[in-house]
């Protein structure tokens, strides 16, 4: 399963987040979390304990004292155990003891080896007697417009998360920033200000004992806070630093941005009777139920859609949410005959949900279907099949946060059934990510899942019947269901269908890890990467091209071994499009960008992914300040040394061949000095040149030391902006000063020649 450093993580995974716990005490084999150390991540047994000390013999035969705090007791130590146990636990509430039976061996086939990789919130959780929920995405109504229901929303949201599930919610039912409160004769603090408070309560939560809480926030583009939402992240670095953020954007928006028109921003008039009963978020049903709606403001759709694009360049947010084209495809929207649609998404993107809407999530694991060099499409539909059952197994085996969650999984029946591993089957095929082969592939495969999955869905409904509240008139409206071969629209016709929604591409990042293969249908991000988590940091070697190049020890990896950073934007999108026309609900998918990427080549990517049928589009150019979990891990000298790069690594943003760049004379008391700034984007600094008086003097040594300090600290990746950076960095140098009273201080400012120099003058323009 790859290089040292590989195994050694996807064990340390395994243990700590998936295997089955136990309290620490004498006797208990235990997993020790720390980062570092002689037994960092390594398995003992317990000797003894006094206070909170235990004594552990390791499974190098040593001994050592260790803080019971640092030490997980394990129930499992090989994933057969939690394979076993999953199984069981799932086939548990088939309805007699030869189907339990029957079902609990086709499960773990399906589990053992990796072939199917059920979310994280199943393998950890199933089988074990505790209150954790299975199900990974939640969408929750969005907050009533007032105290109570802001509270009520931070409650429903920290009850979910507190049990494992990750939370979506719609922010467009709050009132805009200065608008009248009459109860309390004030004015709102506005959609974006509560949208922090949620956050920070997610910074808070700790998730089933081993991660932070995650959430989506989303806004409509006819909201009048919208640009303060689309900008909100760069305004303070710890401002909603929690939370994931995309602007639910329309059909009439892009239109109105096709033809230069103006965009108005409106909200209902919240002093009209019934506003507090009646508003819900859902512009439309209130409109169309006559409700009365102000013009806060307009300006041209260009310049809003300029400032997402600027913005999701500078941070990597906001994400932009097609939310027609979801509806439009939406098996929820045809059902429910519009009176019950979906209104945000779960954190990352891939499961636009109604309000309560639940979903649990497995992963075909691609790269395990090849032979050879061709994908085993027979093999896979038959895993895809019982994978179905599994899933939908999973909603009457799981622990719900909220009676309304249990009731509307129950009614919907809602699975997400995903891949990972893309990248690796192409690797195995010879295929470059993002070529037309790759894409005729990647297409039979997805219509492959697809057909399989709706075929089981409907020997469920036969079977067991279909989920409550089917409509068949309203399902089959669905541009989805449309688009489904005749033989299973007519079966659905006939007996209906099991699950409202079947279909999902997750990012699968911790359990693809644990698979070792790559995230869901992303490329490989690189094929040598820095991990920093919770345990610590780990170099990731990619397993396929480790074994390549050891087969091969003389020659570059051949162009099918191609990273996210090789691809053109474009290339990612067609993926990503390539896969939504089989998937009903939609995609977690980074669109990678090179460094030099401009704020019009976003607006033409966006564009771009709407008119190829994505449903979102989430976007990271290289070197922007949103921080990222994998980077590239330095490349030692010698293949032999391929596991000892931790001390080797520094991350610094790739030079671009072209920049903007400004450059200045200041006169000092030892002559002129030149100044020359080079940016990337407009007022965020990249690098900086200095030199002053003589070339070879000690003096311009030391200038030219200080820009390259600089410079190197403008390039390192951070959540603080390069402008900031720049402050501090003159903050840290201002009071520095000769013996003779030269320097850079406020005092050092008027030599010996009366000359006065402002180090900062220059640099904020």
């Amino acid at each position: 399963m790859g290089g040292d450093s590989s195994e050694r993580l996807q064990r340390a995974i395994f243990l700590d987040r998936y295997a089955a716990k136990t309290p620490v005490v004498a006797d208990a084999t235990v997993f020790n979390r720390q980062k570092t150390g002689p037994h960092a991540q390594e398995v003992g047994k317990v000797v003894a304990i006094r206070n909170m000390t235990a004594t552990v013999n390791w499974s190098d035969f040593s001994t050592s004292e260790q803080d019971v705090r640092d030490l997980f007791g394990l129930l499992e130590t090989e994933p057969e155990q939690m394979w076993r146990r999953v199984a069981k636990a799932i086939a548990s509430v088939e309805p007699n003891e030869e189907f339990r039976k029957f079902w609990e061996e086709r499960f773990y086939l399906l589990l053992a080896g990796f072939p199917y990789v059920p979310g994280g919130r199943i393998q950890a959780g199933a089988g074990i007697q505790a209150n954790l929920t299975f199900g990974n995405c939640f969408v929750i109504p969005s907050p009533r417009d007032s105290r109570g229901g802001i509270v009520d929303t931070l409650k429903t949201q920290a009850e979910i998360m507190a049990r494992g599930g990750g939370v979506g919610f719609d922010i467009s039912s709050l009132r805009p920033q200065g608008a009248a409160v009459r109860g309390v004769n004030g004015t709102s603090s506005g959609p974006v200000d509560f949208l922090n408070l949620y956050s920070t309560m997610t910074g808070i939560i700790e998730q089933a004992g081993s991660r932070r809480g995650a959430e989506m926030g989303t806004i409509h583009d006819w909201h009048p806070d919208l640009m303060r939402f689309i900008s909100a992240k760069s305004e303070d670095e710890h401002f909603i630093n929690h939370a994931n953020l995309s602007v639910l954007v329309s059909d009439a928006f892009m239109q109105a941005v096709k033809d230069n028109a103006e965009w108005v921003f409106r909200f209902p008039d919240t002093t009209a009777p019934g506003y507090n009963e009646a508003w819900t978020g859902d512009l439309d049903a209130w409109t169309t139920a006559g409700g009365p709606v102000i013009e806060y403001d307009h300006m041209p759709a260009r310049k809003v859609w300029t400032a997402i694009s600027e913005f999701a360049h500078r941070r990597g947010e906001p994400g932009v949410i097609f939310i027609d084209t979801v509806l439009r495809e939406s098996t929820t929207n045809a059902n429910y005959k519009g009176a019950r649609k979906e209104v945000s998404t779960n954190p990352c993107g891939e499961q636009p949900l109604p309000p309560f809407g639940v979903c649990n999530l497995g992963a075909l694991n691609l790269a395990s279907f090849v032979r050879g060099h061709e994908v085993d499409l027979e093999a896979l539909a038959e895993m895809a099949k019982v994978a179905v059952r599994f899933q939908d197994n999973v909603i009457d085996a799981s622990y719900y946060p909220l009676p309304e969650n249990e009731e509307w999984a129950k009614k919907e029946r809602r699975v997400g059934l995903g891949v990972m591993g893309l990248a690796d089957m192409l690797i195995k095929m010879g295929l470059r990510y993002g070529s037309d082969k790759s894409l005729q592939v990647a297409d039979d495969v997805f219509r492959t899942i697809r057909d399989a999955a709706y075929t089981a869905s409907c020997d469920l409904a036969e079977e067991k019947g279909a989920f409550p509240t089917f409509d068949v008139e309203g399902y089959m409206q669905s541009a989805f269901v449309q688009r489904l071969p005749e033989a299973i629209k007519e079966r659905i016709h006939q007996h209906g269908i099991r699950n409202i929604t079947l279909l999902t591409v997750a990012p699968t990042g911790t359990t693809s890890l644990l698979a070792g293969v790559s995230s869901g249908i992303e490329p490989v991000f690189r094929f040598r990467t820095l991990r920093k988590d919770a345990l610590g940091e780990h170099v990731i070697l990619h397993p396929l091209a480790e074994a390549w190049q050891a087969e091969h020890p003389d020659e570059a990896l051949p162009d099918y071994f191609v990273s996210a950073e090789q691809l053109s934007p474009e290339q990612h999108v067609k993926m990503q499009a390539t896969a939504q026309r089989y998937i009903d609900a939609s995609i977690s998918k980074t669109v990678n960008a090179p460094n030099n990427h401009t704020v019009e080549d976003v607006q033409r990517l966006f564009t771009f992914a709407y008119k190829a049928g994505c449903k979102g589009c989430t976007y990271f150019r290289d070197g922007s300040t949103q921080e990222v979990v994998l980077r590239e891990a330095a490349q030692p000298a010698k293949q032999e040394q391929a596991a000892t790069t931790e001390d080797e690594f520094v991350e610094l943003q790739s030079r671009p061949t072209k920049m903007l760049g400004r450059a200045y004379t200041v006169q000092t008391p030892f002559g002129s000095m030149t100044l020359d700034i080079h940016e990337i984007t407009p007022g965020e600094p990249f690098e900086v040149f200095v030199n002053i008086g003589a070339a070879a003097s000690d003096l311009n040594a030391d200038a030219i030391t200080i820009g390259r300090l600089a410079s190197a600290m403008l390039r390192m990746d951070s959540r603080i902006t390069p402008a900031r950076r720049l402050d501090i960095i003159i903050d840290k140098l201002k009071d520095i000063r000769l013996a003779r009273g030269t320097g850079t201080s406020p005092a050092a400012q008027m030599g010996t020649r009366g000359t006065t120099w402002d180090p900062g003058s220059g640099l904020g323009d």
